[in-house]
């Protein structure tokens, strides 16, 4: 089975911008949730932005809030576009979609532990 294929990271400067794309045409129709994660070196994965398909309900990090916006095309490519990054926002980025009915539960849609669908990730590093 593919995984969602995210593409789009790179290195940047602090105050600059990256755009994340994920190609998960195969999940989207599955999923009733899908999100970006991030984890960095000795952190636990968290949850960075989400949204559940077909409604408008979505996540976002406090850390992110204001400066990152998730969204979706019509070819159901996933994107996060991310502004004014800092170097905290350094990590591994992954796209994940979910089919756990959890996630349908505002507490639990940036869960990681309720996505089951995972890239490979894209990494994000962003210099002071």
């Amino acid at each position: 089975q593919v995984r969602p294929a995210e593409s789009g990271g790179g290195s940047v400067q602090a105050g600059g911008s990256l755009r994340l794309s994920c190609a998960a045409s195969g999940y989207t129709h599955m999923s009733l949730c899908m999100g970006w994660f991030r984890q960095a070196p000795g952190k636990e994965r968290e949850g960075v932005a989400a949204f559940q398909t077909g409604r408008g309900t979505q996540f976002y990090a406090d850390s992110v809030k204001g400066r990152f916006t998730i969204s979706q095309d019509n070819d159901k490519t996933i994107y996060l576009q991310m502004n004014n990054l800092a170097p905290e926002d350094s990590a591994m980025y992954y796209c994940a979609g979910s089919a756990h009915y959890r996630c349908l539960e505002l507490a639990d849609l940036g869960n990681p532990s309720v996505y089951g669908y995972w890239g490979q990730g894209t990494q994000v590093t962003v210099s002071s």
